[in-house]
């Protein structure tokens, strides 16, 4: 039923209801019932007659107008992050681009080419271009309030990176959907993602292990790679950053470790 016929329904409905008890009264029930209490009686099943079906009307409008409420919210909302990912993309990552050509060319000019530090440069310079790329696309896309599913993210995930990055993943994934909660899984599957990235990124390798599995308190999850690792102490970038982060907010172990030429990527939760 629309929005606006349950409106004329809520204000037809107790005029309907009288005539039709007045008719009664007068057309059957006057040998029966005398007219005062005839009269007793209008109100009261005027009364009766709200309580049984104006309140569900009334229940059903105001549910209505919460969604369509939620509907706007949600547009303006939408709306707000394409405006964002337009400036982003007009601004900061165009400007990047140009500072890209720019180190390029002093590079070129300056025979800096083979230099270790120009090439550092360079190389932090393309990952913040890419994530802000990155932050771009994010934001075109709403986010999804459908119920989030490890069996059917998680393989996602591992076929985009072996067919879009050429990764080969190793993928155990042995934590039950019910386990973890929907924003468990949310903050744990960025973890997850920011990991993997800062593999592709650092470690020079292409292949990659995810485990998670359920212990007896708890559960654990890690991210290994065979890459080229990392110098004790361990510099804290800004992806490590982000996971101890989370993993802090959630109440998470959190740690990252080199065991056997292996860096691990550990968070687990602990009862």
């Amino acid at each position: 039923m629309s929005y606006k016929g349950i409106k004329w329904l809520i204000l037809i409905l107790p005029t309907v209801a009288i005539g039709l008890w007045e008719y009664s009264r007068h057309a059957f029930l006057l040998p029966y019932i005398s007219m005062e209490t005839g009269n007793i009686l209008s109100p009261l099943f005027v009364f009766m007659i709200t309580i049984i079906f104006l309140r569900k009307l009334f229940t059903i409008l105001e549910r209505m107008h919460e969604e369509l409420k939620t509907e706007k919210a949600k547009k303006a909302a939408l709306l707000e992050r394409e405006n964002l990912a337009r400036e982003l993309h007009d601004g900061i990552a165009q400007s990047f681009f140009l500072l890209s050509v720019k180190v390029n060319k002093f590079g070129r000019h300056h025979g800096l080419q083979e230099n270790e530090d120009f090439q550092k440069i360079k190389q932090t310079l393309q990952h913040v271009h890419d994530d802000t790329r990155q932050a771009i696309t994010n934001l075109k896309y709403a986010p999804t309030h459908i119920p989030f599913s490890w069996k059917e993210r998680i393989h996602q995930y591992k076929e985009e990176l072996e067919n879009q990055h050429f990764m080969r993943v190793h993928l155990q994934w042995k934590i039950k959907e019910d386990t973890l909660s929907s924003k468990e899984k949310v903050e744990l599957f960025a973890c997850i993602k920011e990991a993997v990235t800062n593999v592709m990124k650092h470690a020079k390798t292409n292949e990659i292990w995810i485990l998670a599995k359920e212990t007896e308190n708890g559960w654990f999850c890690y991210v290994k790679d065979k890459g080229t690792g990392f110098t004790l102490p361990i510099h804290e970038g800004y992806g490590l950053q982000i996971m101890k982060n989370r993993a802090r907010d959630m109440n998470w172990g959190f740690s990252v470790r080199r065991e056997n030429d292996e860096t691990i990527v550990e968070l687990k939760k602990e009862a």
